[in-house]
């Protein structure tokens, strides 16, 4: 009865922050003083940064009170719970991750369209704001506010800085920067400049995409070596003998001193295996 009551806790906590955090906007808005890093990954799945954190905490809440009932063990139960805690926001990072690879592979099909544009004879107002109905599906709500601004305004300049800080991209910011010192000094060879961009882009795109696949054994092996443990512990878990032996002090330790080995080695194997994202030099 204990986990089913924690279950409907959980999931009512679960759906109680869902409901609140959309903002009608359509976009979540930024919180202050929280790190970068969750304000992407909240953003990604359409939520506000507070309302991942209160996932995050209603899901490890869930799992504490279902562990503990079902192990009658509190050690082993907050345990599993703190590993809960981080399953809300790494599923909000990888979708974030997702995005990125998804808008980086997008990119050279959006330059090339903007160069057809422009070879066409189009200005580059009109041939911006016509990717809101030809380019990428994740750039066309950005390339729509830049011509829903530019057809307010009449301003080039403040729409192309709308647009960037809409993208949020390191690749859209030389595409802007590249673009609008064009307009402003006449640069002719507007063309050439846009189908070299546009082979760079494919080229880091395509060895990008090798050296992701011949990590993902390297991430792989870290998860299983990681919960390789933990499972075997929730099998230990269903025999009263370990349960009271991690119920003491001294298996308490033991849980604590091995959750704190297999972050840092999970941490560390990640690290190494990283490839390295491209910064925004130009904001």
């Amino acid at each position: 009865m204990g986990a089913v009551l924690g279950m409907v806790l959980g999931l009512g906590l679960a759906l109680s922050f869902w409901s609140v955090s959309d903002d009608p906007s359509g976009s979540p808005r930024p919180s202050a003083g929280l790190p970068r890093a969750l304000g992407d990954a909240a953003a990604s799945v359409g939520l506000r940064p507070g309302a991942l954190l209160a996932l995050c905490g209603a899901a490890g809440l869930l799992v504490v009170l279902l562990v503990a009932d079902v192990s009658r063990s509190a050690s082993i139960g907050l345990v599993f719970g703190s590993a809960a805690c981080w399953l809300p926001y790494g599923w909000a990072r990888a979708r974030s991750r997702r995005v990125v690879e998804s808008r980086r592979e997008a990119w050279p099909d959006v330059v090339d369209d903007l160069t057809s544009a422009v070879r066409a004879g189009l200005a580059l107002p009109e041939a911006l704001a016509q990717l809101a109905d030809r380019g990428s599906e994740e750039l066309r709500p950005a390339f729509a506010r830049f011509g829903q601004e530019y057809r307010a305004s009449g301003r080039f300049g403040p729409s192309l800085d709308l647009l960037k800080s809409e993208l949020a991209d390191p690749v859209g910011d030389r595409v802007v920067e590249s673009l609008r010192i064009a307009r402003e000094v006449g640069g002719s060879d507007l063309g050439r400049l846009l189908r070299t961009l546009s082979q760079f882009l494919r080229e880091d795109a395509r060895t990008r995409g090798e050296l992701q696949s011949r990590q993902a054994w390297t991430v792989n092996g870290a998860r299983l070596a990681v919960g390789a443990p933990w499972a075997i512990l929730g099998l230990l878990a269903t025999r009263p003998q370990a349960v009271a032996a991690y119920d003491s002090a001294p298996g308490a330790l033991v849980l604590v001193v091995g959750a704190g080995v297999s972050i840092a080695a999970y941490r560390l194997m990640l690290r190494i295996g990283r490839l390295p994202v491209e910064a925004r030099v130009l904001t």
